[in-house]
Order: C-alpha cells, then structure tokens, then sequence
C-alpha cells in the first residue's frame, strides 16, 4: 500500500520506492530504504509526518505516494 493510506501509529515497513533516481538517492539519504521500519505519526490532507530512525520526517503527498509499505 502506498504510504499515504496507511494507519497511524502501526510500524510498518518500506516494501519498494517508485521514483525517479534523484528522489531515491535523496530518500535513501534520510533512512528511506528496503525494509526500513517507518510510523506514521500524523496525516494532514496527505501530507504525513514520519518516525524512522528515532527522526521525525515531514512528506508531502507526492513524494508520500512512491513510498509503498506492508505491515
């Protein structure tokens, strides 16, 4: 499921990243990669607020949407 439709407070995991390159690198510098575990924390109008690696990050709803996840 993409990231924008998952529940909140459930640790989840990164399954696949659809992007282009650059998007990939740079969510792989944040600690966006396979099989890392993310919690959503807050959504607003799609726009969600991410635990990963005990930090906080903030996603948009177009870069949220090329993140997909599995419980």
């Amino acid at each position: 499921m993409p990231l924008v439709v998952a529940p909140l407070n459930v640790e989840l995991s990164v399954i696949k990243v659809v992007a282009d390159e650059k998007l990939k690198k740079h969510l792989q510098s944040l600690g966006v990669v396979k099989d890392a575990k993310i919690t959503v924390i807050e959504s607003i109008s799609g726009n969600l607020i991410i635990l990963i690696q005990d930090s906080r990050l903030a996603l948009d709803y177009s870069i949220a949407s090329k993140i997909f996840v599995t419980q």
